[in-house]
């Protein structure tokens, strides 16, 4: 169910992706940089086959970057308190509610559109933001609770890829909506936000916080789970201990490992419809089948490097550590290296999506390094680390579509080039600093033991020195 829970926060985040190439009108580009972009892949359809809609609102490039990163906005706010109220409280209702909240933004969009175009669309991408943004930590929260350490690399990988596939399911079915559909891009919202409704309703009635919690789970189970996990998970941790993580070097290690993994992941996610559809001129059903295609070759590179990792955890051919460094290595500087190519393979689309393809299978092994490493850090603080980690760097969501729409104002090749380039920058600094800082072993004060203890030495120092 958390898998199903993040397939459908991505089909409401990534379905605008699609749908905006069909809501503009189609960017005019000027004569002396038309041989900067490929030539049309239009055919004239049978009489009796569905064209698209044309474009009807006239939203540059800048517009559309604030539209796409609007969402980003919000994101980031309820990131820290949403971790915060998992750890307390169960990431049953934090994650259920975040959800039933975004799926009815999102079946609210089109009146959103209708009634104050651009404007009304951002405001409303930062409310589904918010509702999303405590969907991460509370899926860390449960992941801590239900998952022993040796099993955390395929599970939380497992779980993780329901982004990717929600995110295939957007993009195809949003593609054969917007080309086959008699009503038009609205049906995309109608539809992706009706699927999470439903999923809310059996997520009340399927999940629960814990295993103690569940009323069916039997007691070999439970005593197994127990037995797996009470080392480093506490039914009670004590409060934040907010100055030692702060003070974690592998912890911000991870988190810039993120930016850098985030970066590169939201501008495939949020950009790359547009780079198929305005310099490369695919049509939009392509445009979907093949982003789809693209993403399902991540969920591939993930499913296959997480068994792997497990493995060599396992059988102890590797540490924890060395498994999410050499994952980091292959998700960051080298799938950028590929999408960096596939910009300088011009307008052969077959070698360019195949630069793609190479990129988004390597990008796949971040689900068993950066991706899960918070959970190797402190299980105890679960939500409160992936909402340190992922809210920070959720930021590049803001940041990267913004920053595109100002690069690409004529969806050009040289102008997706540079955007590639910064992107290959990102990767290889953010991974340089988790070579040298990452690691996969439980800090200290993930113990609460450790924290009073630590807490009543302070305290007798204090009083000595009284």
């Amino acid at each position: 169910m958390c898998f199903l829970a993040l397939f459908n926060a991505y089909a409401m985040r990534a379905c605008l992706s699609i749908a905006i190439t069909e809501m503009v009108v189609p960017i005019t580009v000027p004569e002396a940089v038309q041989d900067e972009t490929c030539p049309s892949m239009d055919v004239k359809l049978p009489i009796n086959q569905t064209k698209h809609f044309e474009g009807t609102y006239e939203w540059d490039e800048y517009t559309q970057g604030l539209i796409l990163s609007s969402f980003y906005w919000g994101y980031i706010i309820t990131h820290l308190p949403g971790g915060m109220i998992a750890d307390k409280y169960g990431g049953k209702y934090t994650l259920g509610i975040g959800i039933l909240l975004t799926a009815i933004f999102t079946l609210l969009t089109p009146l959103a559109v209708y009634w104050g175009e651009s404007n009304a669309l951002i405001a409303l991408r930062i409310l589904m933001g918010l509702g999303e943004g405590t969907t991460y930590p509370a899926i860390n929260v449960l992941l801590a609770q239900w998952t022993p350490p040796e099993e955390r690399s395929r599970t939380g990988s497992f779980v993780y890829a329901g982004a990717l596939i929600g995110t295939i399911y957007a993009t195809m079915v949003s593609g054969l909506i917007l080309y086959y559909s008699n009503t038009g891009w609205p049906t995309v919202f109608y539809v992706i936000g009706t699927t999470s409704i439903i999923w809310f309703v059996i997520w009340l009635l399927a999940c629960y916080n814990n295993p103690r919690d569940h009323p069916f789970i039997s007691i070999d189970e439970v005593n197994y789970l127990k037995e797996r996990m009470s080392k480093h998970t506490h039914d009670e941790p004590s409060s934040v201990p907010w100055k030692l993580i702060l003070m974690s070097k592998p912890l911000w290690a991870v988190i810039i490992a993120l930016i850098g993994f985030n970066w590169s992941i939201l501008t495939i996610v949020t950009d790359l419809p547009k780079y198929m559809s305005g310099v490369l001129k695919f049509s939009v059903q392509n445009n979907g089948y093949l982003t789809s295609f693209v993403y399902l070759c991540m969920w591939i590179g993930g499913t296959a490097s997480s068994c792997l990792a497990d493995y060599l955890i396992t059988k102890d051919y590797a540490s924890i550590t060395q498994v999410r460094k050499l994952g980091s290595i292959l998700a960051l500087p080298a799938s950028a290296s590929f999408i960096v190519a596939a910009s300088y393979a011009g307008c052969d689309r077959v070698l360019v999506i195949g630069m793609f393809t190479i990129a988004m299978l390597l990008m796949g092994t971040a689900f068993p390094s950066v991706m899960v490493n918070a959970l190797d850090l402190s299980p105890n603080y679960a939500g409160t680390l992936m909402a340190l980690t992922n809210g920070l760097s959720a930021l590049t969501g803001i940041a990267s579509p913004y920053i595109i729409g100002i690069i690409t104002p004529n969806q050009t090749l040289s102008e997706w080039r540079l955007v590639f380039w910064i992107l290959f920058g990102m990767s290889v600094i953010s991974n340089l600093i988790f070579l040298k800082y990452g690691s996969g072993k439980v800090e200290d004060w993930n113990d609460p033991k450790f924290i009073r203890v630590r807490s009543r030495k302070r305290e007798s120092f204090e009083e000595i020195n009284m």
